[in-house]
């Protein structure tokens, strides 16, 4: 008997590893935007310090610009009521630095955790329906593999009976010519 369901058992299955490498994509791409998130994240507080410190040498820039200009007569109480002045403006400017960071920071996390868990239900729902179609996907190729077995077991049947039939129609032919003949 002829094989006739390797081709298509070979069909099904290329189907359902094109279906796995689909989803594996998928979860590769969701990984590599949760990764990206986390880096951007971890890079934050990177940059508040230098920005930070950014800040703090200017400060120390323009106190030493202070240093000099109370070197010069008569500018010793202009010099402490302006470096009062900017300390001030300064850890103001530092405070609120610190507060956006913090605001950002946090906001930005909240917002990587909720992508996350939405991430992982959505990748949670997409394990469940393509398990569910892998199944259907297993019962279809069964069932076109019994048919095609059936089917093949007919044409085997269809072929024996023709043959038969062949066989006695020669025989009837062998007979009439002999009959002829006599």
């Amino acid at each position: 008997m002829a094989d006739y369901t390797t081709p298509i058992e070979a069909t099904f299955e290329l189907q359902r590893q094109t279906l796995k490498q689909g989803h594996d994509a998928l979860v590769q791409g969701v990984d590599l935007q949760k990764r990206f998130s986390n880096a951007v994240l971890d890079t934050l507080d990177t940059q508040e310090h230098l920005q930070r410190r950014v800040v703090e040498l200017h400060r120390e820039t323009v106190h030493n610009t202070l240093d000099a200009v109370e070197g010069l007569p008569g500018a010793e109480l202009t010099a402490e009521d302006v470096r009062a002045d900017i300390d001030e403006g300064y850890d103001e400017l530092l405070d609120g630095h610190a507060e956006a960071f913090e605001t950002v920071a946090a906001e930005f996390e909240t917002g990587v955790e909720s992508y996350d868990e939405m991430t992982e239900e959505f990748l949670a729902a997409v394990e469940e329906q393509l398990d569910a179609l892998v199944e259907a996907h297993e019962e279809l190729e069964a069932q076109s593999v019994e048919a095609t077995e059936e089917v093949a077991g007919q044409v085997e049947e269809l072929q024996d009976q023709m043959e038969e039939v062949q066989e006695q129609i020669q025989h009837v032919s062998e007979e009439a010519a002999a009959a002829v003949e006599a």
